[in-house]
């Protein structure tokens, strides 16, 4: 496809785009800044002939750059005062190091790409060797990118330590994929109530009615019915770090966090609007 063709299909018209906010967005396959501000839903009208998409990513600004570890367990932890506290403690292998910079020149942004948990060579691919070679640092699993207002005081190849960049009180967003429930029914989904158990009642933990008859003929979009649950990617705000233990590389966090033990974290300071966020 000529570059004429993906310039044009990417950055339409102004007059086919509505500007009500104007954000700075950038397309997904070109670091070019659009010549007009675009949103999150830009309308198109494509002819029949154009079968492929825009799609456009809109990164939400991190308070502060983070790392990621790996879920271990949960315990209870005895606070000074003999206050029983639950947490989920945290390990860390290998990696939390920077793989690249990503500059508003270069690519429209600025952020941190980190890399975490290192394995063997032949379980990535050349494309993730290249790019990992190019920065000089280990094969590492786990790649992502935490976006910042400034990028002072990172280079490629830094080791990011969280005893360094977090302390003992802080507030942190824990994100990470929950546990997997397979499909499930709607009592246990979305905690319907269920029928009558005796009596001569036939609805026990059936779903019951989903909509009106003729009018309006259908089932509105959003309906809460049985579906597959859990497996998404959901974030913990505002959770407390209660221990960092460095002799046996580990932190304790207040609370549940997503998952099951092994699985991955993402660990950033708590965003809090006005102290480390902007209001606007």
């Amino acid at each position: 496809m000529p570059l004429s063709a993906i310039n044009q299909f990417c950055y339409p018209t102004p007059s086919l785009v509505k500007t009500k906010t104007p954000t700075s967005l950038k397309c997904s396959f070109l670091s070019k800044s659009p010549p007009f501000p675009l949103t999150k839903t830009t309308p198109l009208t494509l002819n029949r002939n154009q079968k492929f998409s825009l799609s456009i990513v809109a990164m939400s600004m991190e308070a502060g750059v983070g790392l990621m570890g790996t879920k271990l367990g949960m315990m209870s932890y005895f606070e000074p005062n003999g206050k029983v506290v639950p947490v989920t403690v945290v390990g860390f292998r290998e990696g939390n190091i920077v793989t690249q910079i990503k500059t508003d020149a270069t690519d429209g942004y600025d952020a941190v790409q980190v890399g975490y948990r290192r394995v063997r060579d032949k379980k990535l691919t050349k494309p993730e060797m290249g790019h990992l070679e190019k920065a000089g640092v280990i094969p590492m699993r786990h790649l992502q990118e935490f976006r910042l207002q400034g990028l002072d005081g990172f280079e490629v190849g830094q080791k990011l330590l969280f005893e360094e960049l977090f302390k003992e009180g802080d507030l942190v967003d824990v994100s990470g994929t929950t546990i997997g429930k397979g499909f499930q029914g709607g009592i246990k989904r979305h905690n319907f109530k269920r029928g009558p158990m005796t009596h001569g009642s036939k609805s026990h933990r059936a779903l019951g009615s989903i909509g009106a008859g003729t009018t309006p003929g259908r089932v509105y979009k959003g309906k809460k019915m049985p579906g597959r649950m859990g497996g998404t990617k959901t974030k913990i705000r505002k959770l407390k770090i209660v221990k960092i233990d460095n002799d046996l590389r580990v932190v304790m966090i207040k609370g549940a966090l997503p998952g099951k033990p092994g699985n991955l974290l993402r660990i950033a300071p708590a965003k809090i609007v006005g102290k480390n966020i902007p209001k606007s």
